[in-house]
């Protein structure tokens, strides 16, 4: 007799919705497991290339925490398309402006480049202040 091999269907899953405060944390160690619950690691019918991850909140974000002189040494770059069209901003500006656009960027490096890391980085909802929208899903804190 042949062992069939376990592949989680769309209607098996179960999602959860997990909220996280991000006040005085590390960029790239928050980033990490917020990475890791969106892929569904910690399941134990993970399945790679399967969407079986769960939702996560992010709220304070324009409180993060760097190390070193990440603040002003790091730069985010984005091209308009054009010539000449290429523009820069310093991490610490980005953070000023736009607090959101520091986590996404460092959860998208690790997730999956493909339409898989693109849906997955869909159920990344991010917050400048303490406030979110999402008090009807009841997230669980992030231990």
């Amino acid at each position: 007799m042949v062992q069939k091999t376990y592949y989680p269907k769309a209607g098996e899953v179960e999602r959860e919705w997990y909220i996280v405060d991000a006040t005085g944390q590390n960029l790239g160690r928050l980033a990490s497991r917020i990475a890791r619950i969106l892929l569904g690691k910690d399941k134990p019918q993970f399945t790679p290339g399967v969407d079986i991850g769960d939702f996560v909140v992010v709220v304070n974000a324009e409180k993060l925490a760097v190390t070193g002189k990440k603040l002003d040494d790091k730069i985010y770059y984005r091209h308009s398309g054009y010539p000449g069209g290429l523009k820069q901003i310093s991490l610490r500006d980005q953070l000023a402006r736009f607090p959101d656009r520091v986590i996404r960027s460092a959860v998208w490096g690790m997730l999956p480049h493909n339409r898989h890391g693109r849906k997955l980085l869909k159920k990344l909802k991010i917050y400048a202040g303490p406030d979110h929208p999402h008090a009807a899903q009841k997230p669980k804190p992030l231990a």
